[in-house]
């Protein structure tokens, strides 16, 4: 449906003609592009997040983190998007990246949608204390380098978008149970779905508790000479896995930006082609399927990632040979902060985690994951904040809607954005612009499960009813 434009001016954005203007003042307009890559791998000897502890020490560098770095210019706005080879970034490192490219470039922050790949072989951006290196200031520096090499390179460009799909690695890992069957929860409470369900439990399952998306999204940037300068890729899908837990790795979204980069790379006389592959909502959604259909496979370190990676590069080929590339297309930008309750624990469950607490070290836990969600308990009994300041942003490109949220985000609101968007073409990217813990639905709240628990989603149960909301308002008004 379409939404009527708010009859005020947005701030930090800036004023375009209209796309009917006449022939000649569009012709007297030039769009350009260009992209970059910095490097953000940490050293070896820091921790790797993406697992509860104990944490595994990085002892090996498989492939380089890197930042990936696009600005597209109009001729009257100019946009940046990065993705990061991480598995998220505060709201605060990014707006210090943001604002230093802001001073350095002119272009303004609120143009700028940065996002994390969400690779679980990554390092924690907050700094060490015992470390002689300040990793944070080491990623925002790279990522200022990195955007200021695209404005650098910025270059006559041509520019196209759409979509195939990939279904075959996408499933829903949260399983609804039965009627009347529960799984335990480290809270002493029971749940109706659970995720990454074990074998032992399929019989007492009743489907996936969510939808998948298929499709893959293909953003083409070439040169005005037909070389290519970027793909950005959007795939709704987390991490892929299968890497040893001492390594450092970019998952499967590196190996995909390396095949692109492969079979789509120029002479030495150019700047090198930019693969991208920014994570879309996919909070409850990865690679394994529980339904027992697919025949399991023991695999090779790696060797699911260059599956996955392999059959998603292939499809991004395919699409991207059948697009028709257009030498200009207007760019808009609409950026606001929404505030959120901060989820607080009842007094009970204050209880429960002060007496979990309290048991000896060699107590048998009544669930693996008690200590971890006791002390994220009393974390956010502790908590000054009472709201969570979120941004909300939206681009336009052409007739293309680009939507970005720093949550991990559930399937189902990315799919409900992509139907109500004022776009006839929508992508959303998630944990862009910060990282405020998972984001499901309020249906899906009453399920239950991993996604749900306190300290693993960190704001209202509402949330995701106000975010969706507030993204169609911004998508509406870019559309205009």
């Amino acid at each position: 449906m379409k939404r009527t434009a708010p009859l005020f001016i947005l701030a930090g954005i800036l004023c375009l003609p209209p796309v009917n203007a006449p022939a000649q003042e569009r012709a007297e307009r030039v769009f350009k592009a260009g992209a970059a890559t910095s490097n953000i791998t940490p050293p070896l000897g820091m921790e790797i997040v993406g697992n509860f502890a104990p944490r595994p020490i990085a002892a090996h560098v498989h492939d380089e983190l890197r930042a990936r770095c696009l600005v597209l210019d109009d001729g009257s706005t100019r946009l940046a998007l990065v993705v990061a080879d991480t598995i998220s970034l505060a709201r605060d490192v990014w707006d210090e990246a943001k604002s230093k490219i802001e001073a350095a470039t002119g272009i303004p922050a609120a143009h700028m949608m940065f996002s994390g790949t969400h690779t679980h072989s990554s390092v924690s951006a907050i700094t060490d204390p015992d470390s002689s290196l300040n990793y944070r200031s080491l990623i925002i520096s790279r990522v200022v380098d990195g955007v200021r090499r695209a404005v650098n390179n910025l270059e006559p460009a041509r520019i196209a978008w759409g979509a195939g799909a990939v279904p075959q690695h996408v499933f829903n890992r949260r399983w609804l149970l039965n009627e009347g069957v529960t799984n335990t929860n480290p809270f002493g409470g029971q749940d109706r779905a659970v995720m990454n369900p074990a074998s032992l439990l399929r019989p007492r399952m009743a489907g996936p508790a969510g939808p998948v998306n298929p499709e893959v999204y293909c953003l083409s940037v070439q040169a005005a000479d037909g070389r290519q300068i970027a793909i950005m890729a959007n795939y709704w899908l987390h991490y892929v896995g299968g890497v040893p837990r001492e390594h450092l790795s970019a998952d499967y979204f590196g190996e995909f930006c390396r095949v692109i980069e492969k079979e789509l790379g120029s002479d030495d006389a150019h700047p090198p082609v930019v693969g991208i592959l920014a994570n879309g909502p996919c909070g409850d959604v990865n690679n394994n399927d529980y339904s027992g259909k697919t025949p399991a496979v023991q695999r090779a370190p790696y060797e699911k990632i260059k599956l996955v990676a392999g059959d998603l590069a292939a499809e991004v080929l395919r699409v991207r040979g059948a697009l028709k590339h257009q030498d200009w297309v207007p760019l808009k930008a609409a950026v606001e902060d929404l505030e959120l309750a901060a989820r607080r624990p009842a007094p009970e469950m204050i209880e429960w985690a002060k007496g979990v607490l309290a048991k000896p070290r060699d107590a048998e836990p009544a669930h693996r994951l008690e200590q971890p969600y006791a002390e994220r308990v009393l974390a956010a009994r502790d908590s000054k904040a009472d709201t969570v300041s979120c941004v909300m942003q939206a681009f336009r490109v052409g007739d293309l809607g680009i939507a970005a949220i720093p949550f991990e985000v559930f399937t189902e609101i990315g799919l409900e954005i992509k139907a109500r968007s004022p776009f006839k073409d929508t992508l959303t990217i998630e944990l862009a612009n910060g990282s405020n813990g998972y984001l499901p639905t309020p249906a899906q709240h009453e399920l239950g499960g991993y996604e749900t628990w306190l300290g693993t989603n960190r704001v209202e149960r509402e949330a995701s009813v106000k975010i969706t909301a507030k993204i169609l308002d911004l998508l509406g008004r870019v559309s205009q």
